[in-house]
């Protein structure tokens, strides 16, 4: 089967299409769970696909180091070894270079890490990311780039940019012919709207399957995000999806698809969960806070999940201050749930040409 992506209806700049790969369809825009570590933390794969999830990401560095790529690709690649029937994107590695900066060495070839695990020296290159992800047989494909850290050093920021264009080359060149997988090329330019604009011309001259904008949430407020997704807006292809990487917040999700992104992914819903926090159509809540211990209401009754309509905020309050494990799990369920339904209701509104009424009724209250 070939891979494709189709754009359905547009509704100003928020668009409803569907991503199909050889493994399932993907109706966008579209919310991946985060699965570092091939799973979903607390989650079996029953329950992500209760929550209608339709994609999952993995990283490549983390499952480079534990449990190793040779152990996966032993078995046939990710989905035999998690025993999971969903489509799966990974990223390359490039966002472990901002985010392990301290443990890492950057060179033209490559990036050199020292295992945050156990110290061992590990190197990265496009060429080895992108065999990597081969071997995990994921069905999208990140190029391999720097991810630099929010700076308003817009020389350090061009050199970043310089070299991750060089490094989009490479990856394309290593991933070559490949009928059943996409790969994607990454926007960089931090907060500097000409170098994003440059940059994304030149990844369009190589030619990639679908555009991720990389480099924003990583320190930047909302408003230079959104700024950033503008410049862009007009210049990404149609045709192609846009994916906007590490983000985010179900504020951020709704100005994104505003500004015309198809994809995201993000361990808010995971992380929160794991901390006692749950998202709901009236906003984010702490579970932790004495008030719900009499509050025999459950968590949102919107929401088509279990843990969603058959726990009391009583019940789980005493689950988090416990600090049972259930709480994590019914939690992460619920959030990742949350956001898939905001998903649908997001794809609803984009096909009866209603996105805008939806996006002023519930951005305020979602960006809290």
């Amino acid at each position: 089967m070939s891979i494709s992506f189709h754009l359905i209806k547009e509704d100003g700049n928020a668009r409803l299409g569907k991503i199909k790969t050889k493994r399932g369809e993907i109706d966008t825009p579209a919310f991946m769970p985060v699965g570092t570590l091939a799973t979903v933390k607390g989650l079996t794969n029953e329950q992500i696909i209760n929550t209608s999830s339709q994609i999952i990401l993995c990283n490549t560095y983390h499952l480079c180091i534990r449990p190793g790529v040779e152990r996966i690709h032993r078995v046939g690649g990710l989905h035999q070894f998690m025993n999971c029937n969903l489509p799966i994107l990974t990223d390359s590695g490039g966002f472990q270079v901002m985010s392990l900066s301290k443990n890492t060495k950057i060179i033209e070839d490559g990036v050199y890490f020292n295992s945050h695990v156990d110290g061992k020296k590990i190197f990265l290159s496009p060429e080895i990311s992108i065999d990597i992800q081969k071997k995990l047989n994921s069905d999208i494909v990140m190029v391999f780039d720097e991810c630099p850290k929010y700076s308003k050093n817009k020389k350090s920021i061009q050199k970043s940019t310089d070299l991750s264009l060089r490094w989009a080359c490479r990856s394309k060149k290593e991933f070559g012919i490949n009928n059943d997988k996409f790969l994607f090329g990454i926007v960089q330019g931090g907060i500097f709207n000409d170098l994003r604009i440059d940059n994304l011309k030149k990844l369009l001259d190589i030619s990639f399957d679908g555009y991720a904008i990389g480099g924003l949430a990583v320190g930047e407020s909302q408003l230079e995000m959104f700024k950033t997704l503008d410049c862009l807006k007009n210049y990404l292809p149609k045709n192609k999806p846009h994916y906007l990487m590490g983000t985010g917040t179900p504020g951020d999700i709704l100005g994104s698809v505003k500004r015309g992104i198809d994809m995201f992914d993000c361990v808010l819903p995971t992380r929160s969960g794991r901390t006692g926090l749950a998202y709901t159509w009236n906003g984010k809540i702490n579970l932790r806070n004495a008030k719900y211990a009499n509050d025999d209401s459950v968590l949102d009754e919107n929401v088509n999940c279990p843990a969603s309509r058959n726990y009391s905020k009583n019940y789980l309050n005493h689950l988090v201050n416990t600090n049972e494990i259930l709480a994590s799990t019914l939690l992460t369920w619920h959030n990742i749930a949350f956001y898939q339904d905001l998903m649908g209701k997001i794809r609803y509104n984009i096909s009866i040409k209603n996105f805008d009424n939806f996006y002023k009724k519930n951005f305020k209250i979602l960006n809290n």
